[in-house]
């Protein structure tokens, strides 16, 4: 199993929009694009892999500038093939239908250099058994989807997903669909540390607890601003309460006029999110994963303003329920109460560069305050 998601593009059934389709390929950087005839690959980059696939086991005695050759069988019943063309290197194929081929498929990701493997059926548990029986192996896994929904899905199977998927490029735009799908999972976002110039009790208003479909890690939460230029990292309840059980799901997150960040940089009110909306869950170290709202709580609770100010000057403030178990994120993964906060202390935010337009960066004056 690798860390590195690729990318492969199958051609095969592209027809007269074939050589658009590979140009918007090569433009998103697609790792590897997979054909049927090798004069497919003419003009290609080499940094493009070059992958034929026969599911029928029937190989050309001419392969051209082919780098991978994908067919069934293991490693014996190919000994003619591989025989006839050495310099080439040689990957499995196989279609999940049943226990049986389940089987050929957790044999050849723990034996094969590349197994590309497609799964008749729509759930996900055989992928899942496939991944687990392939843990601490050095192959690549990649698995066929049939969109850029169902490609994001296998990219994050046991957390830790398929290394590659093989998607159809039929038409323009699903190379860029694919590579928006490899990236959909994880990122970084660049995190600060920010000093508390004040914390002032403001009084009721309404706040908004976020209750997502995932366990959030104690180093976790989402980042909450007021101003779009300036978020707070607030933490996850993963940390025990001595007054009430954890909820690792949830971010008593803000304000319900407050910002967080949802994926491709776009910001959201908490207000505007309900279930089925995507949030960014950001670490420390400012990895980032999307996590799925299960539901928003909006209450009306008294409420504590936290001002704090960046090396560079950037003022950023945030507005929480004021009560003590309501916590944000410090250097080392400290966990600070909000109500404990006062000038001088340091905690974790992010500061985003542009202005915001319904949710999108944008390049316009805009004084928030």
């Amino acid at each position: 199993m690798s860390d590195t998601k690729l990318c492969w593009l199958d051609i095969r059934n592209a027809g007269p929009v074939t050589g658009t389709v590979l140009e918007e390929a090569v433009h998103q950087k697609i790792d590897g694009v997979v054909a049927a005839d090798p004069a497919a690959f003419d003009g290609l980059p080499p940094t493009v892999k070059k992958i034929l696939l026969f599911e029928d086991g029937q190989v050309p005695a001419d392969l051209g500038t082919a780098d991978l050759v994908i067919v069934p069988g293991g490693k014996e019943a190919r000994t003619d093939i591989a025989l006839a063309h050495p310099d080439m290197e040689f990957g499995r194929y196989v279609e999940i239908v049943d226990a049986d081929t389940l089987e050929d498929a957790c044999l050849a990701a723990r034996l094969e250099a590349w197994s590309v493997l497609r799964f008749r059926d729509p759930t996900k548990i055989p992928l899942e058994i496939v991944i687990a029986a392939a843990s601490g192996a050095p192959g690549s896994i990649i698995t066929t989807a049939a969109d850029q929904e169902e490609a994001e899905i296998v990219y994050g199977v046991l957390e830790l997903g398929s290394d590659g998927v093989l998607m159809a490029g039929s038409e323009v735009g699903d190379a860029t669909a694919l590579r928006t799908a490899a990236t959909a999972r994880t990122g970084e976002i660049a995190l600060v540390e920010l000093t508390v110039t004040a914390a002032t009790h403001i009084g009721m208003g309404d706040r908004a607890c976020v209750d997502t479909t995932t366990h959030f890690r104690k180093d976790e939460g989402i980042l909450v601003g007021s101003h779009s230029k300036g978020m707070v990292l607030c933490v996850s309840e993963t940390h025990p309460l001595p007054y009430m059980p954890t909820r690792p799901f949830r971010v008593n997150a803000g304000a319900l006029h407050s910002y967080t960040v949802s994926q491709g940089g776009r910001t959201n009110y908490l207000s505007e999110l309900h279930a089925g909306s995507t949030v960014l869950a950001v670490d420390v170290s400012g990895r980032t994963r999307p996590v799925s709202v299960g539901r928003v709580k909006i209450e009306t609770r008294p409420l504590i303003s936290i001002d704090a100010v960046a090396d560079n000057g950037q003022a950023v403030n945030l507005i929480l329920q004021d009560d003590w178990h309501v916590r944000v994120l410090g250097p080392g993964a400290s966990v600070l109460n909000s109500t404990e906060l006062k000038p001088g202390d340091t905690i974790l935010g992010h500061l985003p560069t542009a202005d915001r337009h319904v949710g999108y960066p944008i390049n316009e004056f805009c004084l928030e305050k």
